[in-house]
């Protein structure tokens, strides 16, 4: 098939089919853009958890050691007229040829006219799900986007999944070396990615494409502004999966969702849809996925309109009371996964319920 340069020296590529085999309920949307292309995660209670090792963590650590929805008239106007080039999945790689973008190798930053554009483009982990290193990158994404000159960030993602949680097969193969020196790693890095948005004092909107899950669910609360496709779906299934919870969930799902569902979502994995998740709080707006991408574009453009200013100081008064609350509830939740992680009971659990999924498979 032919194709033609855009603007940007990005080129026109056929979309195809996105990729199924992960976590259905979701397809790629293209980002569709107006400009240039630029460049730019208590004692006492676990102590009891402790016990010597078991033939279940040696055997399966040695399997994976490696570790409603409606359009206003203004808005289809602009739709109309909008002409952009599309950012489809194939064109990271072109994008990654800017020489800026070459620090990041899981995710793509792109800096647009008044914001910055963050997305989870994972090549090393399934479903965009979090490693330490994916968490460090987009820590120092959300740094460099706090020193430029853009008024706010938006956070989205390249392919049919916005993002899978922590990496369970990583988490495993990790652990099963040394699990107190590692589990301290991962933890201090969840910390860290957490306290990255906890920090960020600029705007930050997220844009959701598709599932949701664990910790890419978690932290949706501590950003100022969620729009989701009407094929997003979100869940934190933290005891399900033998993890307590991360991202301030414990404290923010409870305040937004209400303790009941908050204790659904989890204790017992409950799944939330776009809709659902909007009636709720947790997100601000669902919109036709035909039409997510151009949506989420003219909104994120009119926002970068305003002043930086006004802007920051909003989002201060909003936020700032809260600050404090939230560091001392990230810092309680990584502190428990360490325990957690590091006792041969809790550990075992974990590798029991992934077991069970690989059989499964």
């Amino acid at each position: 098939m032919p194709c033609r340069t855009a603007p940007s020296d990005l080129q026109f590529v056929p979309v195809r089919k996105p990729h199924t085999g992960g976590v259905h309920n979701g397809e790629a949307s293209p980002m569709r853009y107006d400009g240039a292309a630029g460049g730019s995660r208590v004692d006492a209670t676990m102590q009891s958890l402790d016990g010597p090792e078991t033939p279940l963590l040696n055997e399966l650590a040695a399997t994976l050691s490696n570790g409603g929805v409606n359009l206003h008239s203004s808005v289809k106007r602009k739709l109309v007229e909008d002409k952009g080039y599309v950012f489809d999945k194939r064109l990271r790689y072109n994008v990654r040829q800017n020489e800026s973008n070459c620090r990041y190798r899981d995710i793509v930053v792109r800096k647009e006219e008044g914001f910055t554009h963050v997305l989870l483009s994972s090549q090393t982990s399934d479903n965009n799900s979090l490693t330490p290193e994916i968490m460090k990158e987009v820590s120092r994404a959300l740094s460099n986007a706090a020193a430029d000159d853009s008024k706010l960030l938006l956070l989205s993602a390249v392919g049919s999944v916005f993002c899978g949680g922590l990496d369970h097969s990583y988490l495993i193969g990790r652990l099963s070396t040394d699990r107190r020196k590692e589990s301290n790693r991962i933890a201090d890095a969840i910390r860290d990615f957490v306290k990255a948005f906890l920090h960020f004092r600029k705007p930050i909107v997220v844009a959701i494409n598709g599932p949701a899950l664990g910790l890419g669910a978690s932290i949706l609360p501590l950003c100022d502004i969620v729009w989701a496709s009407e094929k997003a779906w979100f869940q934190t299934p933290c005891a399900t999966v033998r993890l307590t919870p991360t991202g301030c969930s414990s404290y923010t799902f409870p305040q937004i969702l209400g303790v009941a569902l908050a204790n659904e979502m989890l204790f017992c994995g409950r799944k939330l849809t776009a809709q659902e998740a909007c009636s709720r709080g947790l997100v601000s707006q669902v919109f036709w996925p035909s039409t997510f991408s151009q949506e989420v574009m003219l909104r994120v453009k009119e926002m970068a309109s305003c002043s930086a200013v006004v802007l920051e100081e909003s989002k201060c008064l909003v936020r700032s009371f809260l600050k404090s609350v939230l560091e001392e509830v990230n810092e309680k939740e990584c502190q428990m996964l360490k325990q957690l992680w590091s006792s041969t009971k809790g550990l075992e659990s974990l590798f029991t319920y992934l077991q069970g999924k690989l059989y499964e498979a």
